[in-house]
Parts: structure tokens; sequence; C-alpha cells
């Protein structure tokens, strides 16, 4: 019963932590009867832990909203929602415990309510219903894990996941939750170099280099001190053609808005060679770094992490941007993982589904590609095969620590630009802006998306 006895415990505390991020997120007021992903998750979990223990109501009774004890006031549709998630807990719990047949029942009754083409529950649903059930065809042999002739295919997976796509540049367009970032990040790093009139910025995740473009932007516009040039020396270890063709177009750009600008172009075959001997250097120059999902591929390659940022230090930028996914889905306990992929995945889904149409090409290939095989590998993978392990803030301040980086305060121009962003958008109100520590939270509908933050070395 331990196992029943920590997922219960476990899913208590989910549903503190996000009752708690929605009373301090800002800006998301809901408009309309429709409630959020969010809240049918944390239905669905108050009812899974009702199913389980009658006990437990005593640990979540204050926190439960008004609909936990009946589905008064909601739609057929909530309901069956709800009661999709409470199943696929109850599916998830099986397997905790090894009772697979019960669980894949289970299973077979979320597939016949929950589908690829439904609303952001039934899709998300769907997914982890999928997920589920590889996770059991492995632990009882019925499928072969990549640990064997797959095993090649196993690390593709994060760089896929990370490398540039169209499909990521046209998602960027509909979504505030990443124009807000990025506009957010580039002001954090327009305050980390401000002064200079020479201004060199190492990019260690560039992709389509539309960051760089609002960088150019806010570079040519400042009147204080006029920018003579700026330099980009973009870093990566694949996709040497795409970030040449993003080069070619940043000088493009540039040219069209008379900026005296320069392009460095760093591809290591394994991050271990990258040295700071590859990267021009001028003292003359305000340097920054800047990164946006650049740094988590590497949380299972530790090494190389570690070899990243004691170069970094020695070149001793004067800031370094980072923008990473504010959620813990590196939990070696299942059940944390589970849940917490739940919540942070459930937002994802929500956040397509109030901005684009349910028969959107872009939406189907980003949960079919993206979202999709994300759930797949951190619920029906461990070990090495686990490549999708993104950690909170706290993990990265620790680590960041080891190499005397401070964190710095964000400044309110930052958080004016990812709101005034976000209202640019007609779905900008369900994005949400709030505060942990120096850094800042970008959420959906007060769920933690990514979050932001600014770091000097000491």
């Amino acid at each position: 019963m331990q196992e029943l006895a920590d997922i219960e415990s476990q899913y208590s505390e989910q549903i503190k932590k996000h009752t708690q991020s929605h009373e301090k997120a800002v800006r998301y007021k809901p408009s309309g009867p429709k409630i959020s992903t969010d809240t049918i998750i944390r239905l669905g979990g108050e009812r899974f832990i009702q199913s389980c223990s009658s006990t437990s109501m005593n640990d979540i009774s204050t926190l439960s909203h008004p609909y936990s004890n009946s589905f008064s006031g909601l739609s057929d549709e909530e309901v069956k929602d709800i009661q999709l998630i409470e199943n696929l807990l109850l599916s998830a719990e099986k397997v905790t415990q090894q009772q697979f047949e019960q669980s894949i029942k289970l299973l077979d009754w979320c597939n016949v309510l929950s589908c690829s083409s439904g609303n952001s529950i039934q899709r998300l649903v769907h997914y982890f219903s999928k997920a589920l059930r590889e996770k059991i065809d492995k632990e009882t042999g019925r499928v072969v894990s990549s640990s064997g002739s797959g095993k090649k295919d196993v690390p593709n997976l994060a760089e896929r996941v990370m490398s540039p796509n169209p499909t990521a540049t046209m998602l960027y367009e509909k979504i505030p939750l990443y124009h807000a970032g990025h506009f957010s990040g580039v002001q954090a790093l327009m305050d980390g170099v401000s002064g200079s009139q020479k201004v060199h910025v190492i990019d260690l995740s560039i992709k389509r280099g539309a960051h760089c473009t609002i960088l150019m932007q806010a570079l040519v516009s400042q009147s204080r001190c006029p920018i003579k040039h700026l330099k980009i020396t973009a870093v990566g270890t694949t996709s040497k053609q795409i970030i040449e063709q993003t080069g070619d177009c940043l000088k493009s750009f540039a040219e069209s808005i008379n900026l005296s600008f320069s392009f460095n172009l760093v591809m290591v075959e394994d991050m271990l060679d990258f040295n700071k001997d590859v990267l021009e250097l001028d003292p003359d120059e305000g340097l920054g770094v800047y990164t946006s999902y650049g740094l988590w591929g590497m949380i299972a390659q530790q090494d190389r992490l570690e070899s990243l940022m004691k170069v970094i230090k020695s070149v001793n930028p004067r800031v370094m941007v980072v923008g990473e996914v504010a959620a813990n889905l590196n939990s070696p306990n299942f059940v944390n993982r589970f849940i917490e992929g739940l919540f942070f995945y459930g937002a994802l889904f929500d956040s397509l589904e109030d901005c684009l149409g349910r028969e959107d090409e872009i939406r189907i290939v980003t949960e079919s590609m993206h979202l999709g095989k994300g759930i797949n590998n951190i619920v029906a993978s461990e070990g090495a095969e686990r490549v999708i392990r993104h950690v909170n803030i706290d993990v990265w301040r620790k680590f960041f620590a080891q190499f005397g980086m401070k964190e710095t305060e964000l400044s309110m121009s930052s958080l004016f630009q990812a709101n005034q962003v976000a209202e640019k958008f007609a779905c900008g109100s369900c994005c949400t802006f709030d505060r942990d520590g120096y850094s800042l939270i970008i959420g959906w509908k007060g769920t933690p998306i990514r979050f932001l933050s600014a770091w000097k070395f000491s």
C-alpha cells in the first residue's frame, strides 16, 4: 500500500502547489463558463483521491474546488473530462502497484472517450494513455526497450525537440507564451550590456533567430548609447545548415535597418570541444550570453553541461540570460514525474486549444510530433532512455551556484515587455506572470510553463 500512499500524498502536494500558483499569478481572470484544463485536472485528482481513500479528504478539504463534491454547474463534456482524468490517474496508480491487467482495463475505457482530435483534456489523456500502455508493455516484456537495437534513436529525441523546425517557427507566431519570453529575455540582455556601443552576444540556442531580430531593433532604437556594432556568435552541435541560413537572414535584416553587424557560427561535434578560443572576443565589447531552452538537453550529460559553464565563466560575460521550462520532469519517482507532467502538458494543450483551431495543422503536428513524444518519454522511459529531463528554477539555481553565478533582479521593463506583448494576442489574457525570487515565471492560466532569469559571475 506504500505506492498508493505515495501517489495520494504527492497528488495532494501538487494540488496545493497549483492552487497557490493560481492565487499568486497575475493577469488571468476567467471570462465565460469554460473552466481551464488545470481545473479539470485538479477536480479529477480530487475525485481520484476520494475514490482511493475517504480519509485523504481531510488533507485537501480546505483546497477543494466548489465543484468537487458534485458536478453541479458543469457541462456534460466537463463531467466526462473529469472522469477521464480520474480514470487516467487510477490507471497510473495500478501501474505503480504492477496491477497491469486492471490498468489496461482502465486505459481501454480512457481510449473510448479520448482522442487526438477532441478537446484539450481528451487529447491530453489520449497521449498519456498511449504512454502508460507502452510503459506496461515494457514492464511486462511485451516490447523490447530501446536499450537494444533502438538505442541510437534515444538521444535523437532531445535533438529533434531542440532543433529549429518550421512548426516551432509558426507556433511562435500564434502563442503569446513564446513571444513574451523572447521580448522579456531580450530586455534582460539589453539591461545587462547597457552602455556598450559594441555588443557581442554568445547565443546557445539561436534556432531561427526570432529573438535576435528583436534585439537588433531594440539596439537601433536606443538613443542614449548609439550602437556601433553587434556581433552574434551562434554555438551549436547540430543543424549547421539551418543556423547558417539564420545567419544570412540576420545579416539581411541588419542591413535593412542600417545596423553594423557580424555573425559567427561555432559548430562543435561535442560540447566538450567548445572553448573560449573560438569566440573571437574583443575586450571593448559588452559581452552577453543568451540561451532559451538551450541547456536542458545536457542535463543527462552532466560533464558537457559543466564544461560549457566553465567556458562561459572563463569569458566573464556581463550577463547570462537563461530561459528554461518551469517544471520538474526529471524526478526519478514515476508518480512525481507523471503528476507534474500532467499539469505541465495540460497547460500546453490548453494553450493550443485557446489559440488554435482543433483542425489547425500546426496544432496537430505540435501535439503528435513534439508534445506526444515528450509525454511518452517521461512516462514510458527510464534510465538512459529518458532524455526529456526538464528541471525547475530551484534546481538550476543550485547548479549555477557551483560556478559562482549570482541571480540578478529582472527590471520592471522586462515584466512590462512580457505584459505588453501578451496583450497583442486575442488569448493573451490567459498568459500569466509571476515572480520567483528575481526570476520571471511565465505561465498559462497560472500553471508555470517557463522561467526567465538573468545571472552574473562573481
